[in-house]
């Protein structure tokens, strides 16, 4: 005798499921959920998670003048996942910003590494990285 797998849709059957998550969250048929989210209740709440006193925060590399986001971003104590590859065709101007970026990571005693052709990792002050060279 085969397995049978039970296929539902959250939309079909179960649709009470949802009719109790939205009742729980206090979303009424009325309210769709972008109201409630732009809603002066949930201005200051990140629904995501809990707030905290750093980040690691994603910032495409795309102009010369993302650096001073960066710099903001490490001087606030956050991680920095940096995606070069869209300047990835000006290799010079790419160089360039990357030697200013490690020149002011190594100045703040922070720490930077590449993850791949593509990603740089930016810590802030006092907060290394341990880098390997391989495995044996």
């Amino acid at each position: 005798m085969r397995n049978q797998v039970k296929h539902f849709s959250i939309w079909g059957e179960n649709m009470g499921i949802f009719e109790k998550v939205t009742k729980g969250l206090g979303l009424g048929k009325e309210m769709n959920i972008e109201e409630y989210m732009n809603s002066v209740e949930m201005e200051n709440v990140d629904v995501l998670h809990q707030a905290a006193d750093f980040y690691i925060k994603p910032i495409a590399l795309e102009s010369e003048a993302d650096v001073h986001v960066i710099f903001d971003e490490l001087k606030a104590r956050n991680i920095i996942l940096l995606n070069v590859s869209p300047m990835q065709r000006q290799t010079n101007k790419l160089k360039q910003i990357i030697d200013n970026i490690k020149a002011h990571v190594v100045k703040i005693n922070g720490d930077i590494a590449r993850i791949d052709n593509d990603k740089i990792l930016l810590t802030p002050t006092k907060v290394k990285i341990v880098k390997s060279k391989g495995r044996k």
